[in-house]
């Protein structure tokens, strides 16, 4: 049963996936592959092969802790919105190519924006050492500034200058040698 989401019919996956199953008497073929995974950030493709219609892809980018969901499931969550993006492109979806899921999960994400809370004076001075010990003071002063650290993604901000300084004390051992 569509999802009735701010006044818009949206089906979900599985129910597009059913339909077309129905229609198709099962004879399809659908993969999926990453086509990118790095640094918490997935790019998926999927592609529907329908005989005697067509190939019909779909891609989806997800971020990892971009959402409750997310936290723990942004590979799964990107493999199911690019499926959805294939089926819609086959012509499976509602009144709108986006998917019950996809819709919630944008609607989740603006609302959790409008409410990160800044960071604290001790939060900076952490991260602002961090990045002066690899060169990216400018960087970081200006994701705080625009809010694109905040207390939600501060552990995860700090752990990457740390690990970025640990390769370049690597390195500089290395060149050393």
């Amino acid at each position: 049963m569509p999802v009735n989401i701010k006044g818009s019919n949206y089906k979900t996956v599985v129910e597009r996936l059913n339909e077309m199953n129905t229609d198709t008497d099962g004879k399809y073929t659908l993969t999926t592959k990453v086509i990118e995974d790095v640094n918490g950030t997935v790019l998926m493709k999927a592609k529907l092969t329908l005989p005697e219609r067509g190939i019909f892809t779909g891609h989806a980018f997800e971020r990892e802790n971009a959402g409750y969901i997310n936290k723990t499931s942004h590979v799964e969550n990107c493999e199911t919105s690019a499926i959805g993006r294939a089926l819609a492109s086959a012509g499976y979806a509602g009144s709108e190519f986006a998917s019950a899921e996809e819709v919630a999960n944008a609607i989740k994400q603006q609302s959790a924006k409008k409410t990160e809370t800044p960071l604290t004076k001790e939060q900076i001075v952490n991260l602002e050492k961090a990045a002066a010990e690899v060169g990216m003071s400018d960087v970081i002063k200006d994701s705080i500034k625009s809010y694109k650290i905040t207390t939600s993604n501060y552990k995860a901000s700090l752990a990457k200058l740390e690990r970025l300084f640990n390769t370049a004390e690597d390195e500089d051992k290395e060149a050393d040698k």
